[in-house]
Parts: C-alpha cells; sequence; structure tokens
C-alpha cells in the first residue's frame, strides 16, 4: 500500500513522502485496514524495527485532522520517551488546520508543568501519567487517543502496574478514547487484546530476516539448517563470533551477563577489532576518545572506554554516565563503533541495532533469590530482535552461546513461545499504593467499587475474584490502621496524609516510615547523615549497593564521626556503600574517588543523587504535614547539596546560575565565601581566578543579579 493512497490530509501524505515513506510495511497496511485511521482501538503485537513508529504517527495525523482533543504517547523509558520527542517533533511542520505543539515531561510527579495544557500532543512517562490522573488533572477528559509503547512490560515486576492502572482508567473514560497499543511478539497478545478493548494485529514480518543459531564449541548451528564455523582463539567464543562479524562488514552486539564482563569482553576484542580498521576510521576514533576524556573524570572506567573507543571497540551499562553512553550510542549508530558489548537493560532502551547480536550467556543473576537463573524467552526475543539493521544489512544474525546443549537451546528459546504476559497489579506494595491513589481520585467509593475498579485490571481478568477481593481488604486495613484513609459509613476517603502520600508518589510503607521517623526526631541538632541513613534504607531508594568487605571499617568510622546526626543508633551493619557514597559525595568526594574507593560509578551515582533528590523532597513534604516546621530548612539544604554535592558553606554560592561544585570550592578558596563576597569582587579579578575567565565572569556577575 502507498503512502498517497492513505486517507489523510494533503499535507500529511507530502510531510510522510519527505521523510522518505514511500510504502507501508506489512504490520502498518494491517494496522489501517483494521481501522487505525478511523478511530478503531488496536493492539499491534510485532518484531522490532517493523516500522510500529510509523503507525503511531499515521494515528496521531488522522486523530488531529478530525479532532480537537489531546494525543498521548507514553513511553516506559525516560530515554525512549526523549527519543520520540526528537521524532515527533518534526510533526509541528504540518498544517492540518490548526497548530501541531508537542510536548513532553518524564520528571518530577510533584508538579504539572503548565505547558502540558497547551499542547495537543503529549510525550509523558508512564509514571508521569499515573501522577497525572492522580492529580486529577482536568484535561485528562480531553484525551482522544493514547498510544502505549511497549505495552508487554505490563508483565514488568516494577513498572507493570503503573501501565495497567493507566490503561485501566484509559478505558473507563466516559470519552472512550482510541487506544493503540505497541508490544513485542507475546504469546497472550489476544488476552491483552480483549482487556483493552483492542483489535488484535499480530504480524511476525520484519524489514530485515533474522536467522537465530546456537554455537557450541566451532560449530554454529542456524534455525534454517544452515551451520558454519567459527575461528576459535582466546579471546574467547562470544568475541570470536562478534569479530567474524565485523570482518564480513557488519556491525556486532554482545550481550553480557555483567557489567563486569561487558567491560572484559571488549577489552578482549579490542586488539583484533583494531587491526580491521582503515585509516580514516581510526583518525575518527581517535576524536571520539578525546572527547570521552575532555567530558569526564578521568576514573578507571572512563580511561579504559576510551582507550577501547579507539580501536572501534566500546562497552555500554549503567555505570556510565549519560554522556558517555550518549557518546556510543551515537557512535556505533554512524558505524564508527564496529563492537559493542553490553548489559541486557540496552535491549530494553535505545533502538542499536547490529548485523549480529551475539548472546554470551543466558544465565541472569537474580537478586531475590540470590543465584543465576536462565532468562526468559520473552527476554532472549528481546535481545535477538536487535539483530539486522534497516537499510544496512540484508539480514540479520542471533547467536546464543552455548556449552553442548545446542538442541535443548534451540527449542527452548528458538522456537520456543514467549511467556504469557501475567499481571503484578496484585502485589502487595502496587495493591495499597493503586487502593490508596483510586481512595483519593474517588472520594467516597465503597469497598465493592473498589473491588469493580480492579476486577477491570488485567489482573482482574486473571485472578479470581474472591482473591482479589482478600487481597483488597488486606490492604485497606493496613491503609486504615496507619491513618492514610477513613471508613465513614460504607465509604473510604483519603486522609490529608494520605492524599499528600499519593501525590508524592511513594508507597505508602513509605510515607509511614518517613513519618513515624520525622515524628520522633529530636530538636536543636543536625540530622543530615541520619535523614540520609533514612533515605537510603527505605524500599524506594535505588541503586543500593551491598558494603563489600572492605567497607566496614570505612563504614563504621562515617558512624562515629555522624553519630550525633543519627535518628536513631545504627551499626556497619545497618549501613549499605549507597550510604557511604552519597554521604562522600555531599562532603566533595570526586567521581573518580567514588570509583577507587567505593566502587560506585558516575552514572549510577547520578541515579542515586536523583533519587536522594526525590525522597528528600518527600521527607521535607511529609516533615510540613506533621508540622516538624523546625526540619525544613536542613531539609531544603540537604536536597542542593545533593544535586550539586557539596558541603554546606558553599549553599550561598551556588545560588548562582554558573557555579557549580568546582567553581564554588574555587571561589571559596580565594576567599569568597558568599554572595556578598562576589558583588564586592571587580568582574575582572573574578576572570583572572582559576576555570572562571572574563566570559564566565561576564555570566556570573549577570546571573548574580537575579537572586535575592
Amino acid at each position: 500500500m502507498k503512502i498517497e493512497k492513505l486517507e489523510l490530509p494533503d499535507p500529511a501524505i507530502n510531510f510522510l513522502k519527505s521523510q522518505g515513506f514511500e510504502k507501508l510495511y506489512p504490520p502498518q497496511i494491517d494496522s489501517v485496514q483494521s481501522g487505525l485511521l478511523d478511530g478503531k482501538s488496536i493492539l499491534v503485537s510485532a518484531p522490532t524495527a517493523s516500522g510500529k513508529t510509523l503507525i503511531a504517527i499515521l494515528a496521531i495525523l488522522s486523530y488531529l485532522s478530525k479532532n480537537n482533543g489531546k494525543v498521548i504517547y507514553l513511553s516506559p523509558l525516560r530515554a525512549l520517551a526523549a527519543e520520540k520527542f526528537s521524532e515527533f517533533k518534526k510533526l509541528e511542520k504540518i498544517h492540518l488546520g490548526k497548530k501541531i505543539k508537542i510536548g513532553i515531561s518524564t520528571g518530577d510527579f510533584e508538579n504539572i508543568e503548565k505547558n502540558l495544557e497547551t499542547s495537543n500532543v503529549l510525550i509523558l512517562t508512564n509514571e508521569k501519567m499515573d501522577s497525572i490522573i492522580r492529580h486529577g488533572i482536568e484535561w485528562v477528559e480531553d484525551i482522544g487517543l493514547v498510544i502505549s509503547d511497549e505495552v508487554h512490560l505490563i508483565g514488568d515486576e516494577s513498572r507493570g502496574p503503573t501501565l495497567e492502572m493507566i490503561l485501566t482508567q484509559i478505558k473507563l473514560l466516559d470519552t472512550k478514547p482510541q487506544i493503540v497499543g505497541l508490544s513485542a511478539t507475546i504469546t497472550n497478545s489476544d488476552e491483552i487484546a480483549n482487556w483493552l478493548g483492542c483489535t488484535l494485529v499480530k504480524n511476525d514480518w520484519r524489514p530485515v530476516p533474522l536467522s537465530e543459531g546456537v554455537c557450541s564449541g566451532s560449530e554454529v548451528v542456524m534455525n534454517d539448517g544452515k551451520t558454519f564455523e567459527v575461528e576459535r582463539s582466546l579471546r574467547g567464543i562470544p568475541i570470536d563470533l562478534g569479530v567474524q562479524s565485523v570482518q564480513q562488514g557488519g556491525q556486532s552486539l554482545v550481550f553480557a551477563e555483567t557489567r563486569t564482563r561487558s567491560k572484559s569482553l571488549a577489552t578482549k576484542a579490542a586488539d583484533a577489532i583494531a587491526q580491521l580498521l582503515e585509516k580514516k576510521e581510526i583518525d575518527e576514533l581517535e576524536k571520539i576518545s578525546k572527547k570521552i576524556l575532555s567530558e569526564n573524570e578521568h576514573t578507571e572506567l572512563v580511561k579504559t572506554l576510551s582507550l577501547l573507543v579507539k580501536k572501534g571497540v566500546a562497552f555500554h551499562h549503567a555505570g556510565l554516565n549519560q554522556k558517555c553512553r550518549e557518546i556510543i550510542e551515537i557512535e556505533f549508530r554512524k558505524g564508527n563503533i564496529k563492537l559493542l558489548s553490553s548489559t541486557p537493560t540496552l535491549a530494553a532502551g535505545v533502538n542499536l541495532p547490529a548485523r549480529r547480536v551475539v548472546i554470551s550467556n543466558i544465565n541472569r543473576y537474580n537478586a531475590k533469590i540470590g543465584a543465576n537463573r536462565p532468562i526468559s524467552v520473552l527476554e532472549y526475543k528481546q535481545l535477538c530482535g536487535r539483530a539486522g539493521r534497516p537499510q544496512y544489512d540484508d539480514y540479520g544474525e542471533s547467536i546464543i552461546v552455548g556449552n553442548g546443549n545446542t538442541d535443548e537451546l534451540i527449542e527452548y528459546y528458538i522456537n520456543g513461545e514467549p511467556e504469557p504476559i501475567v499481571s503484578k497489579i496484585t502485589d502487595d506494595k502496587s495493591l495499597r499504593t493503586n487502593i490508596l491513589s483510586i481512595i483519593v481520585i474517588r472520594p467516597g467509593i465503597k469497598k465493592e467499587e473498589i473491588l469493580e475498579f480492579f476486577l477491570e485490571t488485567l489482573g482482574g481478568s486473571q485472578s479470581r475474584k474472591s482473591t482479589i477481593k482478600f487481597a483488597i481488604d488486606i490492604s485497606l486495613r493496613f491503609l486504615s490502621s496507619q491513618y492514610l484513609i477513613i471508613k465513614k459509613g460504607e465509604r473510604y476517603a483519603a486522609t490529608e496524609f494520605g492524599k499528600k502520600t499519593s501525590m508524592l508518589y511513594i508507597d505508602p510503607l513509605t510515607a509511614t516510615y518517613f513519618r513515624d521517623a520525622i515524628e520522633n526526631i529530636s530538636q536543636e541538632r543536625k540530622h543530615t547523615f541520619g535523614f540520609l541513613h533514612l533515605i537510603t534504607n527505605c524500599e524506594e531508594f535505588f541503586p543500593k549497593f551491598s558494603l563489600r568487605q572492605k567497607d566496614y571499617e570505612s563504614a563504621s568510622l562515617m558512624i562515629e564521626n555522624n553519630s550525633s546526626e543519627l535518628l536513631e543508633p545504627i551499626s556497619e551493619y545497618d549501613c549499605s556503600r549507597s550510604l557511604l557514597a552519597l554521604q562522600a559525595w555531599i562532603t566533595e568526594s570526586s567521581e573518580l574517588s567514588l570509583s577507587d574507593n567505593l566502587g560506585i560509578e558516575s552514572g549510577d551515582m547520578h541515579r542515586m543523587t536523583e533519587n536522594a533528590d526525590w525522597l528528600a523532597y518527600c521527607l521535607r513534604e511529609i516533615s510540613k504535614h506533621v508540622e516538624r516546621a523546625d526540619l525544613l530548612e536542613e531539609l531544603g539544604d540537604l536536597r542542593k547539596r545533593i544535586a550539586y554535592g557539596i558541603r554546606e558553606e558553599l549553599l550561598d554560592l551556588v545560588q548562582v546560575k554558573g557555579i557549580g561544585r568546582i567553581r564554588s570550592r574555587i571561589l571559596y578558596k580565594h576567599g569568597i565565601k558568599n554572595l556578598d563576597d562576589l558583588r564586592k569582587i571587580p568582574v575582572n579579578k573574578l576572570a583572572e581566578i582559576d576555570k572562571i575567565g572574563p566570559t564566565i565572569a561576564d555570566n556570573i556577575k549577570t546571573e548574580l543579579q537575579k537572586v535575592r
């Protein structure tokens, strides 16, 4: 089917053609024929790279050409939301009788930005949309089209219940918005489609054919019957397979089970890949390597990465900061990096295809059981879905590194059906959190109505009514006992504390843990270290790193030095490495020091500070609620110290835009200790200070005028 045959306005057709779209792929044709452009709800179950983004764009253009309501695009991850935002921003060029305005919001759950009201296409993370619903924002009633990406993540333990709650509430809206679900191929897609009230569009077509296989010894057996040998070396089979693909003109993506192994595999591949590079490629990689060093502190991880990039290889995992990850992703897409070893998080994130995907180990460490377990078939399908680069490759290959168990792996993973999606909404944490949010949204709701709502969820359709009723009773008892809700006759309403908890977007268990701790805090002394312990100890905090054997002495010393700030007596056995890292961060430890002494990399530190800032904000809001005004200033200061990584004496200086942890410390050492000192120093003298210079000095003086 050609693009010009679609029932869309001419400006939309012209735009699509200008973007290089001429013909529809089979899943796109099926979607149109199932009523995509007629406002019908559909669930598209199709492989990676089969054109699901264009399906979303067609739905948006069709809806906006006929209606004035809002379009919501839901994404499970911030990185994916940002990717879609830059892609969809191009739609603003099209005139459909009204201006298209694309907005994005992925952060702060407490604040609902004003600009969201004026955008007619909103890209939101699932959590942000859930927060908008909890806040009772009026424009939710104006939503006419909801596109939900990665719907199969409903089965995910941490993210699934949020998405399930949103979709349940959207399908129950009086306005009955069109729902377009986009999903990987899943076994029970018909069940998910029925639950959503969607027509199922299931198509296994891929733009680049995929062959899957297993390597055992030096022989690779593919599912199409083809076999071939791989030349073995001391580097190990996963890298031998990756190098072979690069030798044949492709790129390789090698999935490793841990961060350490992803770095180790890249290191093993470096010399072999370097020999395959041309002079101009080496020159380009040298520039990329220098860029990595110039934009980051020289931790061992960063130095190793920059060294490997020179040789055309890289590794990718959550320990790397955003800057490093972005450079690696961009250069891999460009083809400058030939072989990339990565932890599996990449498969669920940004789109980075390669001709050959190598799954070096089918086991993953499972923290809940404290042992390795084989990955699911669904995860395997997600990993191998990265094989084959549209526009570059005629085929894609995915190869599992086996251990003499070729037939077994082919049967289980390659020929196997992905596990059916099972709802996690009735888990304890999910249920108490979501029951509270329903009571906040619908004050005066009866228990029978709460039950009716949860029977409308996927979990409701997959469980017995009696099981859900029993689980709801337990959650209601907990919420009542902790005074988050009250019951009047047959009806439930949230207390002020319950409303605050729901708006803060935290587990009611965490909220009560915070409240009880705050109510018992003594006055007239500092509690900063105690607050950090409270934050890192709660269920919501991540990433959590446990102490290594060599960390216990440091933990004991840190507790001794900060004992006056504790909320309750603790020992080193109550500490985590994350607590030590945060305390080191707010006392100005460098990324290099954190990496060398605690094994905490900058990517982890960034996520920790972001998470700790949110939890410190929650602590401050709960302190207001329990009328502990004496704690507010310290908690406000703690948030700034977490955000900037500074000691208390620098809080005044960082109020000025352009002054962060490094410059504020340099200024302090030069006797500029507060805003008055900064106002007094002449701009030419300020410019002479290290890391300042004339331009920054002028900017600082300008920004200083804006600070009261």
